[in-house]
């Protein structure tokens, strides 16, 4: 059968795999980055030297307290590390499927949004490439130290033994928190109930926290992060509308109840008057 065919007798399907595809390339192109950045650790620790002498002249330089938190806690270390190794794909995904539920008018702008904020946080990583505060002497990675109750390695995020495959300099920005703050932007937007709005802002402001805590991010990282997803939302909403290559399905009209059928109007009651002749017969 042939792809044209497939699409007329099973759109939602078609739509569905192409959707899975394009998120995939986004994935694989966030964690393949490696392969084509600069891997030189001068320069990414000087640019991270550069970035923790601006947070001390803004009076943000907050990595020590939470590395030593997540550190010096150990529950809190591992619930942190599994935070940061599994949400942010978990999450979004969960977040992407829902809004594709909802229909191609919601679903279109908010997926747009996040591709746009990937691209710039990925081009970030190939022209700025940036040492995460673990890599530098006086701070903790949390996730190596917990290496052993998970499944990623003590060199990344990634599970183990794909560690190799990651890009470990891609701390500036922090696509974590971007695509966090994604999320707490598409449940403002279209979830019903309050609580799941706040529930949505809690998550981006946690990864923020736990990102920085666990020593593969600096505060700047995170800000960066936000405003990423910032630009790529704006440009979703007032850029010319990018070419997208499926649409999600259209909300199904509700049936309209079916109205009354008239009830015709009785005829009206005819008299006839009696002809002469019935007259002359009644005189």
């Amino acid at each position: 059968m042939s792809l044209t065919a497939l699409r007329r007798r099973h759109p939602q399907i078609v739509r569905g795999v192409l959707e899975i595809v394009l998120i995939l390339a986004l994935w694989v192109g966030y964690s393949l980055s490696r392969l084509v950045a600069d891997t030189a650790m001068g320069p990414a620790m000087h640019r991270a030297h550069e970035l923790l002498r601006f947070e001390t002249v803004l009076g943000i330089h907050w990595e020590v307290p939470l590395n030593e938190l997540f550190t010096n806690h150990r529950v809190i270390g591992l619930l942190g590390s599994y935070w940061y190794a599994s949400l942010h794909y978990v999450v979004t995904a969960a977040v992407l499927l829902w809004l594709y539920r909802l229909g191609t008018r919601v679903y279109a702008p908010a997926r747009r949004a996040l591709v746009i904020g990937t691209l710039l946080g990925l081009a970030a990583y190939l022209l700025m490439p940036t040492a995460p505060p673990r890599f530098i002497t006086g701070y903790v990675d949390v996730l190596s130290l917990h290496a052993s109750d998970g499944w990623w390695a003590s060199d990344a995020s990634a599970p183990r033994g794909l560690g190799g495959l990651t890009n470990e300099l891609a701390a500036f920005p922090s696509l974590h928190a971007g695509w966090a703050l994604w999320v707490a932007i598409s449940l403002q937007r279209h979830a019903r109930h309050r609580w799941v709005r706040a529930l949505g802002w809690t998550y981006a402001v946690g990864t923020g926290v736990v990102i920085i805590g666990t020593g593969n991010h600096w505060v700047i990282d995170v800000l960066m992060g936000y405003l990423v997803i910032a630009a790529g939302w704006a440009a979703a909403e007032w850029a010319p509308r990018i070419p997208v290559l499926v649409s999600a399905p259209a909300a199904r009209p509700m049936p309209a109840a079916a109205a009354p059928l008239p009830t015709p109007a009785p005829a009206p009651l005819t008299r006839s008057l009696p002809t002469p002749a019935a007259r002359s017969r009644l005189d």
